[in-house]
């Protein structure tokens, strides 16, 4: 196994908005960054940006020579990808991922031949517009890039995979996978699905009155933003982590409820007490 990252081949399957903002991050800190994609259009318009060094629509081709490969695909497809992908790679090689999700997708990597390294990866961050003309090589910067090992790995594969992060400007946070799906539930899908029922719920009550969009402030923008992100991605997402979603909406649904009740009996007090203890908390979060 390759030790250092500078002389690693990195390949990258998908070039969506993670996957070429992985590239362009990458590109002249490797030996190599490969593209793997679907459509040769693709890869032109990565090549045309200088987001990789060469580029390919065959999995075999593109992976063939590679040190570390990173699916940066939807979950599902990410999922696919693992059933096939480990007879394709050589001896030793770091095969990383992308997805938002964990336990699923690691469980899948334990399936892989023993000559490959598998390392489940979710970097905590993302903009709701894709697609390879989207690619920002500063995305990862500052950000939080949670790695899941399995018992398998090993310490030089994770020490390779803290070194990719660190190489884009991300912070290497390591987790087990249950852990970080259940954190992520509350922290990134559940606000997604709050930002979705605000839109809809906008919608239904007083989109007729041409006035509300007159009137819309800065609230409701920076509350809703997460609503406009890729919805294939984001089903994948639920799909992988139902339970500790449905989880996270009963403890919020909980929240909302109590004080909805404070406010239908006109409990005053008590609702000041519990927003007060909200912002102290929010201020606390965000100093």
């Amino acid at each position: 196994m390759i030790s250092r990252l500078r002389d690693a081949q990195v390949t990258i399957v998908g070039l969506g908005l993670m996957g070429s903002s992985l590239a362009g991050a990458l590109r002249g800190r490797c030996h190599a960054v490969v593209g793997v994609t679907r459509r040769h259009e693709t890869v032109d318009v990565a090549l045309a940006r200088n987001l990789i060094d060469w580029g390919t629509t065959d999995m075999a081709e593109g992976v063939r020579a590679a040190d570390v490969v990173v699916l940066a695909t939807p979950v599902r497809v990410i999922l696919r990808q693992l059933a096939g992908i480990g007879q394709l790679l050589r001896e030793g090689c770091l095969l990383m991922d992308v997805g938002s999700t964990k336990a699923q997708i690691t469980a899948e990597m334990a399936r892989l031949p023993d000559h490959v390294q598998p390392l489940g990866g979710h970097p905590m961050c993302g903009k709701e517009v894709s697609g390879v003309e989207a690619a920002d090589p500063a995305l990862y910067q500052g950000r939080t890039f949670i790695l899941a090992p399995l018992a398998r790995t090993s310490e030089a594969a994770l020490a390779l995979g803290c070194e990719l992060a660190e190489t884009i400007g991300a912070r290497p946070l390591v987790l087990e996978p249950e852990r970080q799906d259940y954190l992520v539930a509350t922290v990134s899908h559940l606000p997604y699905l709050l930002a979705c029922a605000l839109v809809a719920t906008a919608d239904v009550s007083t989109s007729a009155d041409p006035a509300a969009w007159e009137i819309v402030a800065g609230g409701f923008r920076d509350t809703s933003r997460v609503a406009g992100s890729d919805v294939t991605m984001m089903l994948d997402i639920l799909m992988t982590n139902q339970a500790k979603v449905l989880g996270a909406l009963e403890v919020f649904q909980g929240q909302l409820g109590e004080l909805a009740r404070q406010i239908e009996v006109a409990d005053e007090d008590a609702l000041r007490t519990k927003l007060n203890g909200i912002r102290a908390e929010r201020l606390r979060m965000f100093p």
